[in-house]
């Protein structure tokens, strides 16, 4: 904007310029022209008012009291010649020019600016004539110095206008990049408590800037008001979650030693109806499990982080899902310790819940793989496997709550709750980490979690784990 409004005004300068220019150089060269017109129609009567033509009875025609032409033609691009009322020449100084037939007044000749006057004699009779004529070169290099001259003017004028004009725009749109530098910060940062500057002028970019400020504060306002709602709601959920496990637990253990009195023939309808009640309510209290982990996540009241070995908990997560692979095979690779700083419970049920998910989605014989290793500070978690992988625009949807896979491939053990993979994102964002999902060597899918380490100087060489 600031060089369009430079352009502009000088557009304008130019448009002006070149219109004050022109009319100059028009009055100008008239005037130089004029002047110089005068200056020979001046000499050519001068000259014919001090020459005398006489006739005499025999003989040519003389001229007697004519001036000393050499001296009257300087400088030397003009030139003198004197004629008979015949038309023939009798005098005219030393190499002067032709200047072309005998006629009165002002004419051009082969470069010439020629006057032509009459000479009289004592009667006033025409007796002769006169021509003087002087060189046009030096009126047309005057006219051409003076139309450089205007436009050197214009061009400088035009310049000077460009850099004035992007020295007052820039000054003028000062406020306005402040307000747009302090926008994108905003923007960047999803910080809306940050000011806008104060206006050092109350004109429009002013009250733009008092305008802003008061839709920033209104917006923060909604904003307090909106994470105070949803933080109540967070630990709502977090407090329900944690005080519904209490009742389910007491549930779990009458639903065994109920089962476990169920013991006869004649009570198998009796057992199945418990059993069923069984499960249903230890896939509750599963489910309950997920959301009370990702309702504190939300609330931010998550267990306190220590320094813990994450290899040592990935493979105590390997041992646990090693007996729920069926006919799938576990390969570890885990060659030294990874020290992170976190919860051990949480870190345990990411690993477990990717191998769990790897075990959902895999035909039989596949092969899942469990990687640890050092990218830089972080300590990265892969978990992959060569079963029919995950489409490539689904990958960024697969860590939102209550999102389930389905497809031949699928081999739940029962109806999953469609949190596993939320609670792996939660726990690796609450750790100061990242996951993401892509497509591993042999085209299945692919999870890789970050957990930045904690120092990396303690680190000791740790016995690896065998493949399970």
């Amino acid at each position: 904007m600031r060089w369009r409004l430079a352009l502009v005004s000088s557009g304008l300068t130019l448009a002006i310029l070149l219109l004050f220019g022109g009319l100059i150089g028009k009055i100008a060269t008239e005037r130089i022209r004029d002047d110089f017109n005068s200056e020979v129609s001046s000499a050519v009567k001068i000259l014919a008012g001090q020459t005398q033509i006489v006739y005499p009875a025999f003989g040519k025609p003389e001229a007697r009291e004519v001036p000393q032409l050499n001296a009257f033609v300087l400088p030397g691009d003009a030139s003198a010649r004197i004629y008979d009322i015949e038309g023939n020449l009798i005098a005219q100084n030393t190499k002067a020019a032709s200047l072309g037939p005998v006629q009165r007044g002002l004419s051009n000749f082969h470069g010439m600016r020629v006057a032509t006057e009459v000479i009289l004699n004592d009667n006033r009779a025409v007796t002769g004539y006169v021509q003087y004529g002087r060189s046009l070169d030096h009126v047309d290099a005057t006219i051409d110095r003076v139309w450089l001259l205007i436009a050197a003017g214009i061009f400088g004028g035009t310049l000077l206008a460009v850099f004035a004009g992007v020295a007052i725009a820039r000054r003028a749109m000062r406020p306005i990049a402040n307000l747009t530098e302090t926008a994108q910060e905003i923007a960047a940062t999803r910080d809306p408590s940050k000011r806008m500057p104060d206006p050092v002028v109350d004109d429009e970019v002013g009250k733009l800037a008092r305008t802003l400020e008061q839709m920033l504060r209104a917006l923060d306002a909604a904003r307090a008001e909106r994470e105070g709602a949803m933080q109540k709601q967070r630990e709502f959920v977090a407090d329900a979650s944690h005080e519904l496990r209490t009742p389910l637990t007491s549930v779990l253990a009458n639903l065994e030693l109920l089962q476990a009195s169920l013991g006869s023939d004649d009570q198998a309808e009796d057992r199945e109806i418990v059993d069923s009640a069984l499960r249903s309510s230890k896939r509750m209290g599963r489910l309950v499990g997920d959301l009370l982990l990702l309702a504190r996540a939300d609330a931010g009241r998550l267990d306190a982080h220590r320094r813990v070995d994450l290899a040592e908990i990935a493979g105590d997560a390997a041992a646990e899902a090693a007996p729920l692979m069926g006919d799938r095979r576990l390969v570890v690779e885990n060659e030294r310790p990874l020290r992170v700083e976190g919860s051990r419970d949480e870190l345990h049920r990411m690993v477990l819940n990717l191998l769990d998910n790897a075990i959902r989605h895999t035909p039989p014989g596949s092969c899942v793989e469990l990687t640890l290793h050092e990218d830089g500070d972080e300590a990265v978690v892969e978990v992959g496997d060569d079963g029919p992988g995950i489409p490539a625009d689904a990958r960024s949807d697969v860590f939102d709550r209550f999102v389930r896979g389905t497809g031949p491939s699928d081999t739940a053990r029962g109806i999953g709750t469609g949190l596993g993979l939320a609670i792996v994102s939660a726990v690796a964002e609450s750790h100061g980490g990242s996951v993401e999902a892509a497509e591993s060597k042999s085209g299945g899918a692919l999870f890789v979690a970050r957990i930045p380490l904690a120092d990396r100087a303690e680190k000791t060489v740790t016995k690896p784990l065998k493949a399970l």
